[in-house]
């Protein structure tokens, strides 16, 4: 294969000196690369398994409560579906933990591509970048930035705010939410339940 040097934002090996590289290196990337998103979607296997198992298990509680006539299996409902939303929460916690190293190899695989397109760099793989740039207020314009390894910062709040995000909240908060509205509900006497 052709080598080549880096420039200066390449890595360097564990004296502080540019590491020469070749096709080798970019085909361990790329390996890399394809095994991390093949974990990423794992991930989401087990998490719509999750969702489902949430939905019927908090649904089938409160429909029981209705059909047995007994208030406390509502505050069970909300139980269940806070349980399966702080499980879905810790998978998606391990989840997010590859998307920094995702996008490294993307920076890293443009910083050493080389190409440029119309004026602007080209490199592969971009997924993650790519999927970011869609997601501001010019996305086409970011799109044509070379990419950016995550901040200490961006890790940290993205791990953080996992318990928080739509996809992961939705659908056990409505279960929960159905479930303790229907317990005070109960308990103040609108539904004629006992507890």
């Amino acid at each position: 294969g052709r080598r080549r040097q880096l420039p200066s934002t390449s890595p360097t090996d564990r004296q502080g000196g540019i590491v020469d590289t070749d096709d080798r290196f970019h085909d361990r990337l790329a390996e890399e690369y394809s095994a991390i998103t093949r974990i990423v979607s794992e991930f989401d296997g087990r998490l719509i398994v999750i969702k489902g198992w949430s939905v019927t298990l908090s649904l089938a509680l409160i429909g029981l409560a209705f059909q047995q006539d007994h208030a406390a299996l509502f505050a069970l409902a909300a139980l269940t579906g806070a349980c399966f939303w702080t499980i879905e929460a810790l998978i998606k916690r391990h989840q997010v933990r590859y998307y920094p190293r995702m996008r490294q190899i993307e920076v890293w695989s443009a910083k050493t591509a080389g190409i440029v397109i119309d004026g602007t760099p080209a490199s592969a793989p971009r997924i993650d970048a790519a999927w970011t740039a869609a997601g501001q207020s010019q996305p086409a314009t970011a799109l044509q930035r070379t990419p950016r390894e995550m901040t200490d910062q961006e890790i940290t709040r993205m791990r953080r705010n996992v318990l928080w995000l739509p996809h992961v909240f939705l659908p056990s908060a409505v279960a929960v939410a159905l479930g303790l509205l229907l317990s005070v509900l109960a308990v103040v006497g609108v539904l004629d339940m006992p507890l």
